[in-house]
């Protein structure tokens, strides 16, 4: 059995910055707060959580700050915004509770984020290319009054009949889904449409290595949560290039019939997925082919 990983796999620059900064105020604190998984992966998370992050789903979970807490910085709670971001109107909130404030927003999200409000203030009407229910797009819908969320072709019918339309995408959005969308909207008329390619080019770089390994593989894996809009993307990718796919959270998912008859066996992961995750399945995976072999 011969085993290819991926030339781009695993953790990217934003969920390494959204894990720093929770670690270092873990190490510094015990009152700390993350409103919703700080990424979409629940090995990590539970790990966190042993370290103390503790997962809200809103502010009122919080204790509220004592009036004696205002002056003792070190005492207050503190508010974690996790990789996807958030409403402008909930930061606002956190620090009217007079809790301590730390944005763990990706870049490339606030970059969404700013360009939803900028390109509203130009005159134009925003649509967002991208999952109306993934916590980034309930961040970013917030910049900007009356953005249009389309989630492919089938939305189409959400945009309004005319204008001037401004397009950006969800950062984890697939390329050849988000270019397909935005080929029809062309087609109905408008006056002008601006689009910006606001695609992660970490996520791009996935899906061009996945692709690129699906041409060499009889069966590939997909390591990462179910939750995870990337790594389903990857997936969805995979089985679009015709190539027998698993989505597997991890080593525990596997399952024998999997690999049963294939000699090349192709491994990917999503953005949020830990090297060690990889590295599990991989020692699994090469342990399971020497007890093969041997008759065991």
């Amino acid at each position: 059995m011969k085993i290819i990983i991926a030339k781009k796999s695993g953790f990217c620059f934003g969920v390494e910055k959204a894990i720093a900064a929770a670690e270092k105020l873990l190490n510094a604190q015990e009152k700390v707060y993350c409103l919703g998984p700080l990424i979409h992966n629940s090995q990590v998370v539970e790990q966190l959580a042993k370290e103390g992050l503790q997962v809200v789903e809103n502010l009122d979970q919080i204790e509220p700050v004592q009036q004696s807490d205002n002056k003792d910085n070190s005492s207050r709670p503190t508010v974690l915004i996790r990789s996807h971001g958030c409403r402008p109107e909930l930061l606002r909130e956190v620090e009217k509770r007079g809790f301590r404030l730390v944005d763990a927003t990706c870049v490339l999200v606030r970059r969404v984020q700013n360009l939803v409000d900028e390109l509203f203030r130009q005159g134009y009407q925003v649509i967002v290319v991208g999952d109306p229910d993934h916590p980034e797009i309930k961040g970013v819908v917030g910049y900007a009054p009356e953005v249009v969320v389309v989630n492919g072709p089938d939305d189409l019918d959400k945009l309004p009949p005319q204008g001037k339309l401004a397009i950006v995408s969800q950062t984890t959005y697939s390329a050849e889904d988000f270019g397909q969308t935005v080929g029809l909207i062309a087609t109905r008329g408008y006056e002008e449409i601006k689009v910006v390619n606001t695609i992660c080019k970490e996520t791009a770089r996935r899906q061009e290595s996945a692709i690129e390994l699906c041409a060499q593989v009889d069966v590939i894996f997909v390591l990462g949560s179910h939750h995870s809009a990337n790594t389903r993307e990857l997936a969805e990718l995979c089985r679009k290039n015709n190539i027998e796919t698993y989505h597997l959270q991890s080593w525990q998912e596997f399952k024998t019939d999997f690999v049963t008859g294939k000699h090349t066996i192709g491994i990917t992961a999503g953005a949020s997925t830990p090297d060690w995750v990889i590295r599990e399945f991989v020692d699994n995976l090469e342990n399971f082919d020497a007890r093969s072999r041997r008759g065991h």
